[in-house]
């Protein structure tokens, strides 16, 4: 049987919940073991596929490239931060013309600032520009919505470690996320019946 290590899933996430979320963790001891971001709806993340409009880029870096850019999702922002070691998404964001919508698949990573406030944002693995291509932008957006359904469903299901864990973690009501899905599927304008006639 093969030791190679298998890709951890890339969770479908919109902005408003990935803000919100702040703690990280690792189920292992191993130097190596993957750190996960804990969403508030009851799930680990320790890669993320977002979707949206870039609508700025910035060379923030002081002593060589650092790219920072601005993804905007109906619900809010991402912000992915490409250097060195990420050079095909840093070259995407230097050279790509915004806005445009793009999609990200990337890794969350924290941020706590002196006043112990924390940030989160998308070391990306790839940035791909979509070009105008509204259908992907729409789909991500709906199955985005599916997925979150899916994780509050099972919040409060006491076999969820990750729902207990984000309970104990966040003080955060998981139904405001309900709210937030219907506004994403509300701004599409229409077609997403069936999602909307579950929440």
């Amino acid at each position: 049987m093969s030791s190679t290590p298998t890709r951890e899933v890339a969770r479908r996430v919109f902005a408003r919940e990935f803000n919100d979320a702040a703690h990280t963790f690792k189920e292992s001891d191993d130097d190596r073991a993957p750190v996960y971001l804990l969403l508030p709806t009851g799930e680990q993340a320790n890669r993320v596929f977002v979707v949206g409009t870039l609508t700025e880029t910035d060379d923030v870096g002081e002593d060589s490239e650092y790219w920072r850019g601005r993804v905007v999702d109906p619900t809010g922002s991402f912000f992915v931060y490409a250097g060195q070691y990420q050079p095909d998404a840093a070259s995407m964001l230097r050279e790509v013309e915004t806005p445009t919508h793009v999609a990200v698949v990337g890794k969350p990573r924290t941020y706590e600032d002196e006043s112990g406030d924390t940030y989160v944002s998308v070391r990306p693995e790839a940035v791909v520009d979509l070009d105008e291509n509204e259908a992907a932008y729409r789909r991500w957006v709906v199955e985005t919505a599916e997925r979150t359904l899916d994780r509050i469903e099972a919040y409060d299901d006491e076999a969820n470690e990750y729902g207990q864990m984000a309970r104990e973690t966040y003080d955060l009501p998981v139904d405001q996320y309900k709210r937030m899905v219907v506004e994403a599927l509300e701004s599409l304008d229409g077609e997403t019946d069936d999602v909307e006639a579950s929440v």
